[in-house]
């Protein structure tokens, strides 16, 4: 079923284009950019209950996760055109004073909803840190050589997990800080760090840049939005609206024709589209990218998931389930780093993801089975494997994609990858959001019906601390809002227990169905074919093709 292609790479004709020292002084303000976004993640993902809570808004959280990613998706692949055109340094600094503007205003928000719309800035910026970042790294290394540096990327996401936790935990606990609330500065930190991000990227992110002349597909990307975000609207709202209603149907309709006439542009511009369709006649551009939205869906139904369960299942506070999700960080970053080392060494790299599908879908199908009373050893287990399975597929896929790409396309090649997992991360985290939410009240309803008839439970009822919860389940009034979860950690045990049992058969029908989807992505992936990996650099390529002498670049 493997299919391999061979191809021809001229030799270095001397000495590669940058010195180990001169990538690692770029590397240097990359990574500072990618921590910036890397911390974002995991200190939102930390707190976002706490920050749900304090805004009333704990069954509206996807629209603020679903924001941030629907923009960061569709600014991803405007990202790789304008940096061809203006560089990838002009761009890389945009990026990061987009993403720190956004910060400063989640940091005031006031509602959910006003958390969104900030949370859709910051997404902005964060299109272009991660996809900048990468395709810098392609012009300056080599696919074969690009895995001993893909380390450092994952060091990097191993300190975010590990600092985003406790600071995120850390903040959602404090009533205030300096005077503002300590949620706030769940966004506020980020501002000092991007101001040092832009002063260390302009002084060392200084590589060469050779202008290609794009017409900007802006009416692609309105297209791309229109179609993209009333369907994940719908996702998210069609619970409450009901999926047949008129306003359902409404957005099915909107959403449809905005993809169909973003794949007729896309046509009509030719090399000038957002996302040329030229490139979909690659074989490895085009089922790699299916693999990397299969891939995103997946990755994102664990990432919403795992929270979840540890603080309202499990009673874990912010910090404490922050720290817990460690092993998947130490699953992430073994993975990719033995996996770099070893495609470094043979210029093979196929296995990896076949591997690291298996490992998530077999470690999402046994977290399908996960309880309440399941030990928590266990859940850190499966976390492990789930990390090493992601840490085996991410880079790999990206390296993929980037090797068989031509120089003059590395750049929405490589924002092309981030994209198609985003987009499934986008649809993974607002699927999986609505699935959890919109079982759950019938879950806890069930089981506190078949709880009632117990005398543990009515003996509960009884107490004198609980006459409050019971007149409301006696009166049919709204006992509990899921709103807020506060109401948990105080709650008899006895009669919290139909609430954890509910919140934890949601969240494995979530496990379920995202281990359905890993599992289509591991039959997919084993008819990608494996191109070799090339020995030179995108710079080096390109000027290559120019037939140019490479340009000097000052070290710092």
């Amino acid at each position: 079923m493997s299919e391999t292609t061979t191809r021809a790479d001229a030799p270095p004709p001397g000495a590669a284009l940058l010195t180990h020292r001169q990538i690692l002084t770029i590397l240097s303000g990359l990574l500072l950019g990618l921590f910036l976004a890397a911390l974002d993640q995991m200190i939102v993902a930390t707190a976002m209950k706490t920050i749900a809570d304090e805004l009333h808004g704990q069954t509206l959280q996807a629209w603020a996760t679903t924001a941030y990613l629907i923009t960061a998706t569709v600014s991803t692949p405007l990202y790789g055109k304008l940096s061809d055109i203006y560089g990838r340094k002009p761009m890389y600094l945009t990026a990061i004073t987009l993403f720190l503007a956004g910060s400063l205003l989640s940091g005031i928000a006031n509602s959910m909803y006003e958390l969104a719309a900030f949370r859709a800035v910051q997404g902005l910026g964060a299109g272009g840190l991660m996809s900048l970042a990468m395709a810098i790294l392609a012009d300056i290394t080599s696919p074969r050589e690009r895995s001993r540096y893909t380390g450092y990327f994952m060091a990097v996401f191993g300190i975010s997990s590990v600092a985003g936790p406790v600071v995120g935990g850390l903040f959602a606990g404090m009533e205030s800080f300096l005077g503002t609330a300590g949620w706030r500065w769940v966004f506020l930190i980020n501002v000092p760090i991007a101001l040092i991000a832009l002063v260390v990227v302009a002084k060392v992110l200084n590589i060469p840049h050779q202008r290609v002349n794009h017409r900007i597909d802006f009416v692609g990307a309105g297209l791309l939005t229109t179609g993209l975000v009333p369907l994940l609207i719908v996702a998210e709202q069609g619970r409450g609206w009901g999926w047949a209603s008129g306003t359902s149907i409404a957005m099915y309709v909107i959403g449809v024709l905005g993809l169909v006439g973003f794949v007729i542009t896309e046509r009509r511009m030719g090399d000038e589209a957002l996302l040329p369709l030229r490139l979909f006649k690659r074989q490895t551009f085009a089922l790699g990218n299916v693999i990397n939205f299969l891939l995103g869906v997946g990755m994102f139904g664990g990432m919403v998931s795992l929270p979840l369960y540890l603080q309202i299942v499990k009673g874990y506070s912010a910090t404490e389930s922050g720290l817990m999700m460690l092993p998947l960080t130490l699953g992430i970053m073994a993975a990719a780093g033995t996996s770099g080392n070893i495609t470094a060494k043979t210029g093979r790299y196929k296995v990896f993801p076949i591997i690291g599908f298996g490992l998530i879908t077999a470690a999402l199908f046994v977290f399908s089975t996960v309880g309440t009373d399941t030990s928590i050893y266990q859940a850190l287990a499966l976390m492990f494997f789930l990390g090493a399975g992601l840490g085996l597929c991410m880079q790999t896929l990206l390296v993929a994609i980037q090797n068989d790409a031509e120089p003059r396309d590395m750049g929405v090649a490589t924002s092309s990858a981030t994209f198609f997992r985003q987009i499934g991360g986008t649809v993974g985290t607002a699927v999986f959001l609505s699935i959890l939410f919109s079982t759950v009240g019938d879950k806890i309803a069930d089981g506190l019906r078949a709880a009632a008839a117990t005398p543990d439970f009515q003996a509960a009822l009884a107490r004198p601390e609980n006459r409050e919860f019971a007149a409301g389940l006696q009166g049919g009034g709204p006992a509990f809002d899921l709103d807020n979860t506060e109401f948990l950690t105080r709650l008899d045990p006895v009669l919290a227990r139909p609430f954890l049992d509910g919140f934890s058969s949601s969240i494995d029908l979530v496990f379920l169905v995202g281990g359905l989807v890993t599992a289509i992505g591991f039959a997919v992936i084993w008819f990608l074919r494996e191109v070799p990996l090339s020995t030179r650099s995108g710079l080096e390529r390109v000027q290559d093709a120019a037939g140019e002498k490479p340009a000097p670049i000052a070290a710092h």
